[in-house]
This record gives C-alpha cells, sequence and structure tokens, in this order.
C-alpha cells in the first residue's frame, strides 16, 4: 500500500487496530497469559523471540487480514523482524493492514497525577527507518491518574511536541494520553482531557492531521467534538484493563471511535493451541471487536 492508499484506510477503514506492541515492561505478562511461563527463557533475546513468534502467529493467521483489521501497532523488534518469510511491515500491507510503531520508551514517575514520557533518543532516526520500511504511523504513551489539570495539561504538550517531530518526518501520529480506568477521579480527568486536547489541537500548527487513542470515557459520547476535530484523523480506543466483552459493549456506545486493543485481543489466546484452534480463537475476538467498532447503540 502507498501512503495515500494508507491514509485513506487509516481515516475511513472499516475494522480496528491490533495493538500488537508490548514492549519489555510487559513482555513478560503477555507471555505468561500466552500460555508461555517465565522459566521458559533465560534471557531478553529469547523472550522477545517467543513474543515475535507470537505476533508473527497472529499476523499470518487466515483471520487476520484488512478485511477487520485495519492496522496494527507494532513493537521496534517486530518492525524489524519477519513474518511469513515477509518483513513484518509488507506482511501487514499484503494483508490491507496499516502499520504502526510504537515509539516510546516507557514512562516517568507519578507526578501531579500523572506520568510523562521518558525522553526518546534517537527518535528522529527511528522516524526514517520506520518511513523506509512502510510504515505509517506511530503511538506514543502517557498516563493519567488524577483530574489535576497542570499533570494533564503538561501530557497533552509533551503528546502534540512529540506528535509534530513525527509528522514533520513524513509519518501520523497516535496521541495516547491514557486515563486509568481505576482512578478514582476518572470523570472529571475525561472531561479535563477533552478541554486540553481541544485547546492544543485547536493552536496546533500547519494543517495535518493526527490520531488520537483514548480510554474509553466514563460518560459515553463525551469524546464526540474529538471525533468530529478537523485536526483529527482518527479517534480510536484502548481496552485500558476492560475483558474484551465489557470493552466491547462500552466501545460500541461511542460514535466514531473504533477500537486500538491488546489483552482484549489476545487474552484467549495460547502457545499450546492447534493452528486451527488458534485461527478460530483469534476469529471469534476479531469478530467481536470489531462489532463494537462498527456497530453502534444508544448509550
Amino acid at each position: 500500500m502507498q501512503f495515500n492508499e494508507m491514509l485513506e484506510k487509516a481515516a475511513t477503514g472499516k475494522g480496528f487496530i491490533a495493538a500488537l506492541d508490548q514492549s519489555g515492561g510487559s513482555t513478560p505478562k503477555a507471555l505468561k497469559g500466552y500460555g508461555i511461563e517465565a522459566d521458559a527463557y533465560s534471557n531478553d533475546e529469547e523472550m522477545f523471540g517467543l513474543i515475535h513468534d507470537m505476533r508473527s502467529r497472529i499476523i499470518t493467521s487466515p483471520a487476520f487480514s484488512g478485511d477487520k483489521v485495519v492496522g496494527a501497532i507494532l513493537f521496534e523488534r517486530t518492525m524489524d523482524g519477519q513474518a511469513g518469510g515477509k518483513p513484518v511491515p509488507q506482511a501487514l500491507h499484503d494483508r490491507g493492514v496499516v502499520p504502526y510503531i510504537k515509539i516510546d520508551k516507557g514512562l516517568e514517575d507519578e507526578a501531579n497525577g500523572v506520568q510523562l514520557m521518558k525522553p526518546i533518543p534517537g527518535l528522529d532516526a527511528l522516524l526514517a527507518r520506520a518511513k523506509g520500511l512502510g510504515v505509517f504511523g506511530t503511538k506514543e504513551r502517557s498516563v493519567i491518574n488524577l483530574a489535576n489539570r497542570e499533570g494533564i495539561a503538561a501530557v497533552v504538550k509533551q503528546q502534540v511536541e512529540i506528535g509534530l517531530q513525527v509528522l514533520a518526518a513524513g509519518l501520523v501520529p497516535i496521541l495516547e494520553p491514557e486515563i486509568n480506568i481505576k482512578s478514582p477521579e476518572r470523570a472529571a480527568a475525561d472531561q479535563i482531557l477533552l478541554e486540553e486536547l481541544t485547546k492544543a489541537l485547536d493552536a496546533m500548527p500547519g494543517t495535518e492531521k493526527v490520531m488520537l487513542k483514548l480510554s474509553l470515557p466514563e460518560k459515553p459520547g463525551l469524546y464526540d467534538s474529538l471525533v468530529d476535530h478537523p485536526r483529527v484523523l482518527r479517534v480510536v480506543a484502548l481496552s485500558g484493563g476492560f475483558a474484551r466483552p465489557e470493552a466491547c459493549a462500552e466501545l460500541a456506545k461511542n460514535r466514531g471511535i473504533i477500537a486500538s486493543f491488546s489483552r482484549a485481543l489476545l487474552e484467549d489466546l495460547r502457545h499450546q493451541m492447534s493452528d486451527e484452534e488458534f485461527d478460530t480463537s483469534l476469529g471469534g475476538a476479531i469478530d467481536q471487536i470489531y462489532d463494537g467498532s462498527v456497530n453502534k447503540v444508544a448509550a
């Protein structure tokens, strides 16, 4: 797919974005969920090899195609690897799936109720390499734990600054200021984030568009104005710890927002499954998440 084809699919494609970007800190948990215990590997290389095998199995499954999967977010090592004998971004292109890459390097300690992104050394070089491999966009994550306006404003400022750097490199950023769904101040944090994002988007230089990856709001429909904002290509939602049925039910209440699920996509997959069992389980998850992304209901 050429860039303009990917842009059109990202903006209007029916389906959802698969988040296959677990990194160092979250990889052991993802492997355990997949049925691989920590004693199955003895170092990081073996661990990353096992998670890459899991991702390759997903990407090459007959159930994983552009008919229902609009895009896939990759970890850097996955982007550089192969699936089905092809470079992973090419394998995704061939299936009609738009590739993105996770670029953040984890989170700072909490301050003002939020966790900003750590510095991202070598970002320009990574963006250039990703562009050369046919990657369309990026994803970068911060976390909001409390309804602290100063903290949330700092998160949005940092997200937009990185997003502009990504746009300058010819890629489309997914800004991800995640609100912790277990926050005791979740509804208030949702509202402050809406206000701060709207101000930042209104003031953003240029005319290019960004994508937003947000926690599902406590009040359905709260982010309708972001879905309609002229500087937003698309709004996607993370599952945030909800199990898949609940995440899909909440997603269906929010107009114009599609899923970008990780745990909720992978939760029933196991290393020990036969290929037929694996493909059937993955297909069922894809169907359910697609339905919540495409078929909306009144809140």
